[in-house]
């Protein structure tokens, strides 16, 4: 079923992204780095000195021949064409980088990295024009808001996820995922029943800029909504039996993927939720329920827990894909004019799904 693009890699790939015009690439463990053409042609290599693993890359949408990659605690900047030196490069994280995103206006670039900071970097000044530091621990995933440049959010191994607006250095808004799964881990249990931790690893916001998800380990897929300078729980499901280790909303619609250590990828449609939030007269007693189970430590387990739980199995995936593998990256992009899930794994191929097969 998946078309396999090999020759480009000899170690497992960690990340892709792809250009408006269709170049795809994708990056490493060891330092490697590979641009590929539409139909899963290698087109050019490079490996990085010090052979860091290739964690982060990004197309710039106005520049399509430019790219950033992180590897290492280092930024690069390269030309697609030119795939042997790099136009310049940046150390300003302590840590290894584990994501990377780029605001709409593109003159700032976020990276988290693994001592849970996020500098930004003004890209026109060349220097860190921010340095945020809440996350206690990795900070997996970082990404800004389509049309809101000042603004990000991003979610770590600390179990919290977080809202940022760069007027301010703190936070705007912190959840912490484990809250909400207190009460279900004070419920029986069956013996030697194992509960893994809402350990944080993906988030991805939707076109509209005020839903986002979030993948965490306990094999829950969240969506949030941002209210203001908060943000909502508008739904959470379960899909994967092992932890989310990708979200990824598709351009221009409520449509999201989703990857997991459990070798599967599954796409949910949720805009029939979100938009019914949007209309539900009882949307005031639900934003109610969700800001005493945010701002309480006490009590509030119980209303979080209840939200979700009357939201569970309200949602089915529309897809389902056995891919057999635990997805490192999942990106949707249209290639040749169709809409395709492109997948890394353990593996060193590109697995391409088409998505008007199903």
């Amino acid at each position: 079923m998946a078309v396999k693009w090999t020759g480009g890699h000899s170690s497992p790939i960690l990340c892709l992204n792809a250009s408006k015009d269709g170049l795809v690439v994708s990056g490493a463990e060891g330092g490697d780095l590979v641009a590929w053409s539409e139909d899963g042609t290698p087109l050019g290599h490079m490996h990085f000195q010090g052979a860091d693993d290739v964690t982060s890359v990004l197309f710039s949408p106005s520049c399509p021949t430019k790219l950033y990659a992180s590897h290492g605690e280092t930024i690069s900047i390269l030309d697609i064409r030119l795939l042997k030196d790099s136009l310049d490069h940046f150390h300003v994280n302590e840590e290894e980088i584990n994501c990377l995103s780029l605001n709409e206006t593109e003159n700032l670039l976020a990276s988290a990295d693994d001592s849970g900071a996020i500098k930004i970097l003004d890209l026109e000044n060349k220097k860190v024009s921010r340095s945020l530091k809440r996350h206690s621990n990795i900070c997996s995933s970082v990404a800004f808001r389509p049309q809101r440049p000042q603004s990000l959010v991003s979610c770590g191994l600390d179990m919290q996820v977080m809202l940022w607006n760069l007027q301010k250095a703190r936070p705007l808004w912190i959840t912490n995922l484990q809250e909400d799964e207190t009460e279900e881990m004070e419920s029986p249990q069956s013996p030697g029943q194992l509960l893994n931790p809402a350990l944080a690893h993906s988030v991805s916001v939707a076109s509209c800029g005020n839903i986002f998800s979030c993948g965490a380990e306990d094999g829950k897929v969240r969506i949030f909504r941002v209210m203001g300078v908060k943000c909502e729980q508008e739904l959470g499901f379960k899909g994967h039996t092992l932890g989310v280790s990708q979200v990824c909303f598709l351009s221009e619609s409520y449509l999201l993927l989703t990857g997991g250590n459990d070798g599967k990828i599954m796409l949910w449609d949720v805009s029939s939720e979100v938009e019914k939030k949007q209309k539900s007269p009882a949307k005031q007693n639900h934003r109610k329920k969700t800001k005493r189970a945010t701002n309480t430590k006490q009590g509030g387990n119980i209303n979080a827990s209840v939200t979700d739980k009357e939201e569970h199995g309200k949602i089915s995936p529309k897809l389902n894909i056995e891919h057999g593998e635990k997805v490192n990256w999942l990106l949707g992009t249209k290639i040749k004019g169709h809409q395709n899930i492109l997948v890394a794994d353990q593996t060193s191929c590109i697995s391409v799904y088409p998505l008007n097969e199903f």
